[in-house]
């Protein structure tokens, strides 16, 4: 009879949905930084470039 009320109960398989929803929120964030890093790259060296040129009187 136990074992029936166990595999009833749900209370943690909303842990278990969270798990997945995070892990899969962080992958989502790890793809969007390694996409945006080469650009963002450019972007910080072409102003270097800018601003070092800029003489300052």
């Amino acid at each position: 009879m136990k074992l029936f009320k166990f595999a009833k109960d749900e209370d943690g398989a909303v842990t278990v949905d969270w798990v997945v929803l995070t892990a899969a929120l962080v992958l989502v964030g790890g793809v969007v930084v390694t996409a945006i890093r080469g650009g963002m790259e450019d972007l910080a060296s072409d102003i270097n470039t800018q601003l070092s040129a800029t003489s300052v009187s």
